[in-house]
């Protein structure tokens, strides 16, 4: 058997630990306590995730089972409910928020080779958002409906290795298109969204920075056509044209042209039309382009069913948004632990196999192979047989 370190400490060490502590610092995480610092609240919250933990006391009780092993966890202090609720409570969010876009940046960096769903050399994001429903008796600040309580997770995802390279936690009233304004815009990429998020003007802003969007046009979108393009209806393109806006405020938000794409999708039976700012690429890589934004529905799909974003452990702003963010440093943990040991298995199965092998001392390389490391003794000649 191997007396090595626990899988846990051999996962926690591919985070990098010294820019954690950079952002304690900054936020002063660790001012005045003298136990459970926020290195080990972020152990113990990652740990969570990965064994699906559902309260602060089932926390609780599954490390109190293993306390001989809490240590070689690298967890000094004791875990209790009321240390780790009031950690959550009062530990500045934005220290894992901000250590989380650190983990981003070399996730990028890792995917960076990976190839695109769509034949182009260009960076393509899609944005979206995804509502998390809270009870508001209990979550009084997020703010949704008359009854109801929710928080929106607004996410720009890198379609090279499903990275999210931006994210807004926000109560459920902030309108999705609203996001547009917190972004950056890279020149020379793609904005891949859907109909929610159009608004002129702020296209507009994406168009002036050099970068290119693909959305869908509303029903009552109206526009004059200024030239139709031909295209080849066998890949389902029914038209290709150069509109400009025709009603006033649409027109002042977006007076230059854009392209219409109409296209027909026998598997939907359904006409979606297109709108977009570029107009070197053919229309059929146009319509490859929105279809790949299902990526992001994905994410959303994965993350809540296989990280604990749904149930939380506190019930303040903070909390909310700290576990949040901790849940998505697990995500980009589980993708570079992927790509720094090569393992040839998607993201779920590589958290299934930690969740139930968390306190072994297996090597990571030998639990994620496929082969059987069983030694294999040659028969003794001196083995008396049993049965002849």
């Amino acid at each position: 058997m191997h007396a090595g370190k626990l899988v846990f400490s051999q996962v926690m060490e591919f985070l990098p630990w010294r820019r954690f502590d950079t952002c304690v610092r900054r936020y002063k995480g660790d001012r005045k306590i003298k136990t459970f610092p926020c290195a080990e609240q972020l152990r113990v919250m990652a740990f969570a995730q990965l064994t699906y933990r559902e309260s602060l006391r089932d926390i609780e009780t599954c490390l109190r089972a293993v306390g001989n092993k809490l240590y070689h966890m690298g967890i000094r202090s004791a875990v209790s409910r009321n240390n780790l609720s009031h950690a959550n409570k009062t530990r500045d969010w934005r220290i894992y928020a901000e250590f989380a876009h650190i983990l981003i940046r070399e996730a990028k960096s890792l995917y960076a080779g990976d190839e695109l769903p769509v034949d182009l050399d260009a960076t393509v994001y899609a944005l979206d958002a995804s509502t998390i429903d809270l009870c508001l008796s209990m979550f009084p600040w997020a703010k949704f409906r008359r009854a109801k309580g929710a928080v929106k997770l607004h996410t720009l995802l890198n379609l090279q290795g499903n990275i999210p390279e931006f994210i807004l936690i926000s109560d459920g009233k902030l309108h999705d298109v609203n996001v547009l304004d917190y972004l950056v815009p890279v020149p020379g990429a793609y904005y891949v969204m859907d109909r929610g998020y159009l608004d002129f003007a702020r296209l507009y802003e994406l168009h002036q920075a050099k970068a290119y969007f693909v959305t869908r046009a509303k029903r009552n979108f109206k526009f004059q056509r200024r030239y139709s393009h031909e295209v080849d209806k066998t890949t389902g393109v029914q038209c290709d044209q150069t509109v400009l806006l025709e009603t006033f405020y649409s027109f002042q938000g977006y007076p230059e042209p854009l392209r219409r794409i109409r296209y027909y999708d026998e598997g939907l039976d359904k006409r979606l039309v297109f709108l977009t700012n570029d107009f070197a690429l053919p229309a059929a890589t146009i319509t490859e382009l929105y279809k790949s934004r299902w990526q992001i529905e994905m994410f959303f799909k994965w993350i809540k069913q296989h990280l604990r974003i749904k149930t939380f452990f506190g019930t303040s702003q903070n909390a909310v948004k700290a576990q949040i963010w901790i849940a998505v440093s697990v995500y980009l943990l589980v993708a570079i632990l992927k790509k720094r040991l090569g393992i040839d298995l998607p993201l779920y199965t590589i958290l299934q196999i930690l969740s139930v092998s968390i306190f072994e001392k297996t090597p990571l390389v030998q639990l994620f192979s496929h082969t059987d490391y069983k030694n294999l003794q040659p028969p003794c000649p001196n083995q008396l047989l049993l049965f002849e």
